[in-house]
C-alpha cells in the first residue's frame, strides 16, 4: 500500500525557491533574480550582462536534480541557471530573464537536456532573445543509452552526462573563446558521452505519496532522472553484475551510442541519484574502472564519483562515459569556483597503493647488513 512520503520540508509547493534561498546563503558568489515563485534563476554574483566580455553558459530545467543546476553555478561552468517546478520545465520568461541578466556582446550558450518541455521552452527563449538582439546558440544533450534503436521522435534523454558538457563548455568560455567556438566544443562534448541509469527505488515527490512500483527484492534498469519506467525490471544483483551490465550497454558496438573503442582513453563517472550512500558509490565505482580497463580495453583519465543529477530521494546510481583527448582533458582539470564541482578529481592517476612501512628497527638492521 503506497504512503505518504516523509520529506523535511515546510510547504511543497515552496520547495524550489527555499532551496535557492538557502543555496545562495550557502555560497556568497550566488544571487538569484527577485522574481519568485514564477522566476527562479540562479546566477553569479560577480556578472553583470552588459559588461560581461566572455560567452556566457545557461543550462537548467526541472527541479529535484539538485545540485544540477544551480550548484554548477560558478566562475569556470555555468553563468546561470533556470529551475522550473520540481520535474517541470522552467517558463519562458524565466528562461529569457537569466538570458538577459547574465548576457553580454560576446553571446549566450544555452545546454539543454533532450527533453519536449525543456527543448521547447528554451527554444521559445533563444528565439525571444534573437529578436531583442542577443547572440544565442543552443545544444542540446541526449547521452541516455538505455533504450535501443528506434529511440522515437523525443530520441535519447538528456542524463548525468550533460555535466560533462557545463564543465567543457564553461572552461572554454572561461578561456574567452567565441560564442561558435565554444558551441562547437559542447557539442562535440555531447556527442562522445553515454550514460545508464539503475535504481533500487523511484522517487518521491514532496507532498506526494511514495509508489510501490518496484517490488521487495528488485531493481530496474535504465530508468529516467524523473522515475520514468526503464528498459527492464530485474533482480537485486551484486553490483559487480549491475556495473558489467551497464557499461556493456553503454559501450556496445550494436547500438554505437559513443564512439569508443578499444585503446581509447575515457573519463567516467558514477552518479547518485540522491538516495545512495557515498560507500555504495564508491563500491560501484571500483567495479566500473576494473571493468572499463580489463573488460573493455579503456584506459581511464579521471574519475568523478558523487551526487552531480539526482532525482530526489532515489536509491541508485548512473554511470556516465565519455571520451577523453588532451582537450577535453584540459577543459575538464580547469578552475571552477561551482560548489557542486567535485574538488581533487583532476590529474593524472599514481599507483593506488603504498607498500606499509617497516618498523624503525627493521630498517636499520637492513641497512646494517
Amino acid at each position: 500500500m503506497p504512503s505518504q512520503g516523509k520529506k523535511l520540508i515546510n510547504n511543497p509547493d515552496a520547495v524550489v525557491t527555499e532551496f535557492i534561498e538557502g543555496l545562495v546563503e550557502t555560497y556568497p558568489g550566488l544571487q538569484y533574480l527577485d522574481g519568485f515563485p514564477e522566476v527562479k534563476v540562479v546566477l553569479r554574483a560577480d556578472v553583470s550582462g552588459p559588461t560581461y566580455d566572455k560567452v556566457v553558459i545557461i543550462s537548467g530545467g526541472g527541479s529535484g536534480h539538485e545540485p544540477a543546476h544551480a550548484g554548477f553555478v560558478g566562475e569556470g561552468m555555468l553563468t546561470a541557471a533556470i529551475s522550473g517546478d520540481v520535474f517541470a520545465s522552467p517558463p519562458v520568461d524565466a528562461i529569457l530573464a537569466g538570458i538577459r541578466a547574465v548576457t553580454g556582446p560576446m553571446g549566450c550558450l544555452l545546454i539543454v537536456k533532450n527533453y519536449t518541455g525543456d527543448r521547447l521552452n528554451f527554444g521559445l527563449a533563444a528565439e525571444q532573445a534573437k529578436s531583442e538582439g542577443y547572440m544565442v546558440e543552443t545544444v542540446i544533450v541526449g547521452d541516455d543509452c538505455a533504450l535501443p534503436p528506434p529511440r522515437g521522435i523525443a530520441g535519447r534523454r538528456g542524463l548525468a552526462g550533460t555535466i560533462f558538457v557545463h564543465k567543457v563548455a564553461g572552461a572554454a568560455a572561461a578561456a574567452g573563446l567565441t560564442l561558435s567556438a565554444v558551441a562547437a566544443e559542447a557539442k562535440r562534448a555531447s556527442e562522445m558521452v553515454g550514460t545508464m541509469g539503475v535504481a533500487l527505488s523511484v522517487c518521491t515527490l514532496p507532498g506526494q505519496v511514495t509508489s510501490d512500483r518496484l517490488g521487495p527484492g528488485k531493481m530496474e534498469l535504465g530508468l529516467g532522472i524523473h522515475g520514468e519506467p526503464g528498459a527492464a525490471v530485474a533482480d537485486v544483483q551484486p553490483v559487480d553484475t549491475v556495473v558489467s551490465h551497464v557499461l556493456k550497454q553503454i559501450l556496445s558496438p550494436e547500438t554505437n551510442y559513443v564512439p569508443i573503442i578499444r585503446g581509447d582513453r575515457v573519463v567516467v563517472m558514477i552518479n547518485g541519484l540522491g538516495g545512495t550512500p557515498i560507500m555504495e558509490l564508491m563500491i560501484a565505482c571500483r567495479s566500473a574502472v576494473a571493468k572499463l580497463q580489463l573488460e573493455h580495453g579503456l584506459a581511464v583519465d579521471r574519475v568523478y564519483t558523487g551526487s552531480f543529477m539526482t532525482s530526489l530521494d532515489m536509491a541508485g546510481f548512473s554511470i556516465s562515459v565519455m571520451k577523453a583527448d588532451q582537450s577535453f582533458l584540459q577543459r575538464l582539470d580547469a578552475a571552477t569556483k561551482a560548489p557542486a564541482w567535485p574538488v581533487g578529481a583532476d590529474g593524472k592517476h599514481i599507483s593506488p597503493k603504498v607498500p606499509i612501512p617497516l618498523p624503525s628497527s627493521c630498517l636499520k638492521e637492513s641497512n646494517e647488513v
